[in-house]
């Protein structure tokens, strides 16, 4: 059996993730597989600065199997390349271009020396440092494979219009994928940065993907089968998802608030609570949060909600900070909202343990920001959606989910785009007691089935990784 093969005998990889819940979770959850069920040694390497505290914990919890690995790598000082202006993505990719400099000592000292390298989309320079050892590397991008495709298609539609996205019309039209509307992409997703990141795919010998065929059949369709994909020098693309945390690694910041909120919802009825949280750094303005909180209250609908402090300048502003216990709630929700919600509301400032809150019995709706894990969470844990996006391609993301019937997305009004609090009543209160909502929960529900059918042995992302897995180790080059 493997599980009995010695140290020595096991294929040794490397796993590489950029500063960030959003990557460092599926990329450990990948790491992982690849130990448990594969028989594998592999190395974490982890990215210590602009690290957030759950990152950390996460990083050293006990529950990591005897050969994963987890080398945290130096800090470095970018604070002389930042401004008042640099944003997330910029910021993480000053950090890993400074932290990957110490890369090739790192690998060189490796014992036993690694055979392969899984990076993020943020450590594309590292396929520089893997060439020079003529180590074989592998993309794992950690979003959709409509986010996939159109990266792959990025660099000739930017060609086309010579960078100046506002000669496109209406919407995008990647090669034998559904249509994406332009508002969805721009600014977050269609940006001159992304570029070197498509020109690196065909570099690399695959790329994984946090997905399964079932949900997105038609764009994995496509990769594999359109022309224009098939005459790109693209490598091949492998679905392995969903990978989410389970309950046992959650990162618990605040162990005794983690357990009143979980007590808290063992008193519940079924079927009762709506969660509220935008990720590990999602942030809403003082006027939206206000909103919010009012339309919540108008609902009368039982909540959870992580609310952390406002911000007027990013909606990315918790990014690096995820896990930091915040200021009191109080102090930035409307007055008296505590007092008044308080039979039927809890809110909580720090860090969540989501999959345990989204599997819990009384919950049936999320308020999300629509990151890629957040969303396969709330669909592996079968409850419905109501997309609220903030940054990055979550735009795209939540309107895939509302096509496919699982999500419901408020509109905003006014000049400054403010959901209000009646918008906020509407839709609570449409997922949680409407035919709807009803409907959109049997469709989630249909959707986790596959999920779990994907994962399960003989299933699509299971024999996509275990097929690869088996190369490997029959001495293949991984």
């Amino acid at each position: 059996m493997v599980a009995r093969e010695t140290t020595q005998k096991k294929p040794h990889v490397a796993v590489l993730a950029s500063p960030g819940m959003g990557h460092v979770t599926p990329l450990l959850e990948l790491a992982k597989r690849l130990v448990v069920d594969h028989g594998f040694q592999v190395t974490f390497l982890a990215i210590s600065t602009d690290a957030p505290p759950a990152q950390i914990q996460l990083l050293n919890s006990s529950t990591l199997p005897p050969d994963l690995h987890v080398i945290h790598l130096p800090h470095v000082d970018v604070s002389n390349l930042l401004t008042a202006s640099t944003g997330v993505s910029v910021r993480i990719i000053l950090v890993v271009r400074q932290t990957l400099s110490y890369l090739p000592s790192v690998i060189t000292n490796m014992q036993p020396p690694i055979q392969s390298l899984i990076v993020d989309p943020f450590c594309g320079q590292a396929l520089e440092f893997a060439a020079a050892f003529s180590i074989p590397t592998y993309l794992f991008l950690t979003t959709s494979a409509s986010f996939t495709a159109l990266t792959m298609y990025f660099p000739t539609l930017h060609a086309q219009v010579d960078g100046d996205y506002s000669r496109i019309a209406e919407k995008v039209l990647v090669p034998g994928c559904n249509p994406l509307l332009l508002d969805d992409l721009v600014p977050g997703v269609l940006m001159p940065e992304v570029l070197p990141l498509c020109n690196r795919i065909p570099l690399v010998k695959g790329v994984f993907i946090n997905t399964w065929e079932e949900l997105e059949p038609v764009t994995l369709g496509a990769v594999r089968k359109n022309p224009f994909f098939l005459g790109l020098p693209a490598p091949p693309v492998y679905p392995i998802g969903p990978l989410t945390k389970g309950n046992e690694d959650e990162p618990l910041t605040s162990t005794k608030e983690s357990q009143k909120m979980l007590t808290w919802l063992d008193k519940q009825p079924p079927d009762s609570v709506v969660y509220v949280s935008f990720g590990s750094g999602g942030t809403l303005s003082g006027e939206q949060m206000s909103e919010l909180a009012w339309g919540l209250e108008l609902s009368q609908t039982r909540f959870v909600w992580v609310a952390r402090p406002p911000s007027e300048v990013s909606a990315s502003g918790s990014f690096f900070k995820a896990g930091y216990d915040a200021e009191g709630a109080a102090s930035y929700l409307p007055d008296g909202f505590l007092d008044r919600t308080r039979e039927r509301g809890l809110v909580i400032s720090s860090w969540a343990p989501q999959v345990a809150v989204l599997s819990h019995g009384s919950v049936a709706g999320f308020v999300t920001h629509c990151g890629w894990n957040s969303v396969l969470e709330s669909i592996a844990q079968g409850v419905g959606m109501i997309a609220w996006p903030l940054y990055a391609e979550q735009s795209m993301n939540a309107r895939m989910l509302v096509d496919m019937g699982v999500a419901v997305w408020p509109k905003p009004a006014g000049e400054r785009a403010v959901v209000g609090r009646g918008e906020v009543e509407r839709v609570v209160r449409s997922v949680m007691e409407s035919e709807q909502g009803k409907a959109m929960r049997q469709k989630v529900i249909e959707l986790q089935g596959t999920a779990l059918k994907a994962l399960g042995l003989g299933g699509s992302s299971n024999a996509s990784l275990a097929g690869l897995a088996d190369e490997w180790r029959a001495g293949g080059s991984p």
